[in-house]
């Protein structure tokens, strides 16, 4: 008897150690598929950093006046300009997992740059005017798409990307959307578009408040209401004033934080619809919660600075990487096809956003 129990431990951890041994090749099977894709899209992301003080530079001197280019978007363009197009290519499985699952990661580790007493400090009146002006212009899009002849998805990426948070709401919403052949050149257009329409407003909207006569708060509103992306909210609140700034940063950031009801708003209505959602099978993204749950524990004051600084840097070359990896499969003819409709869904949605947020103002 004590002879079989030995025989069968032995049998166990003999069967343990297989399994393992397994589990450890199929990790390393894996990540030598994705490695070729990664290691592209990693390299594009790093010369897109290396590139950035450069290419805004150069702007500022051709133009004559401060023009922020991202590295966001120099990784786009470069990707599209490396793009490939043989779907047996060694990449495209990297590529894939940048897309569909390094994205979600990086968009989750957002909600570590938000915290619960910093929303709680805009006051009511103000969080009431930007969850209305947010929710009409999300309405917009979908109004609009529908007068030029697109469909109901376009709408809702336009009009996302436009009422929350520029480039990561077009790419979380996208992640809900019913699966399309031309929806990655929907996306890259609406990152390229909201990024060239929030360098405008940085430098028109400043200006824009001191001939409406708003004062230091009710500037700090409007740029952190309707400017898409968050380095462009940066660049015009700064631009007036320290105070200006602080203000508009966090309006911005009450923003990114609605982007979990946002996304889950669309996902429904999706669904309700009877729409395919190809890789987001429910309308309950994790990620989003993920986002949540992580602005919530900022707000509790226990994360450390080194590990929100660390986890900020993950977000943000995981991002990089994401949208480098976006840029590579989707070509640029099928951008340039997209047509004249898209702009004015991109263009009506962010003006609808500026006179929604302006209009709150006048009647708070």
């Amino acid at each position: 008897m004590a002879a079989r129990r030995a025989s069968n431990s032995t049998l166990f951890s003999c069967g343990q150690i297989k399994m393992e041994r397994t589990s450890l090749d199929d990790f390393w099977s894996t990540l030598r598929t994705l490695a070729p894709g990664l290691a592209l899209a990693g390299s594009i992301a790093v010369a897109a950093v290396l590139i950035e003080p450069l290419a805004t530079d150069t702007a500022a001197f051709i133009f004559d006046f401060p023009v922020a280019i991202p590295a966001l978007v120099l990784a786009l363009v470069a990707g599209m300009a490396m793009h490939v197009s043989d779907p047996q290519s060694p990449v495209q499985p990297g590529l894939n997992f940048a897309v569909k699952k390094l994205l979600r990661v990086a968009i989750a580790l957002l909600g570590l740059r938000i915290a619960f007493s910093d929303i709680a400090a805009l006051g009511i009146t103000t969080a009431l005017i930007i969850m209305v002006s947010m929710t009409l212009t999300l309405l917009a899009g979908f109004v609009l798409a529908r007068l030029v002849g697109r469909d109901d998805a376009f709408g809702a990426l336009a009009g996302a990307a436009t009422a929350v948070c520029g480039a990561s709401a077009a790419l979380a919403t996208a992640s809900v959307l019913p699966a399309d052949k031309n929806r990655d050149a929907d996306v890259v257009f609406t990152v390229v578009a909201v990024n060239a329409l929030s360098t405008v407003a940085m430098l028109a909207y400043p200006p824009l408040c001191l001939w409406l006569g708003y004062d230091g708060r009710e500037t700090a509103i409007l740029l952190g209401a309707t400017i898409h992306d968050v380095a462009q909210v940066v660049g015009a609140g700064y631009s007036v004033s320290t105070e200006t700034g602080n203000g508009a940063v966090i309006v911005k950031l009450f923003r990114v934080f609605l982007l979990l009801p946002v996304v889950l708003a669309i996902g429904w209505y999706f669904t309700r619809k009877g729409g395919q959602h190809g890789n987001a099978k429910v309308p309950f993204p994790l990620f989003a919660v993920v986002f949540v749950a992580l602005a919530a524990l900022n707000s509790t004051g226990l994360v450390p600075p080194i590990v929100k600084s660390v986890l900020g840097e993950v977000s943000r070359w995981g991002l990089l990487v994401a949208i480098a990896a976006l840029g590579i499969g989707t070509s640029l003819g099928a951008v340039l096809r997209i047509g004249w409709q898209a702009i004015v869904v991109i263009c009506g949605t962010t003006l609808f956003l500026l006179a929604a947020v302006i209009a709150g103002l006048a009647i708070a």
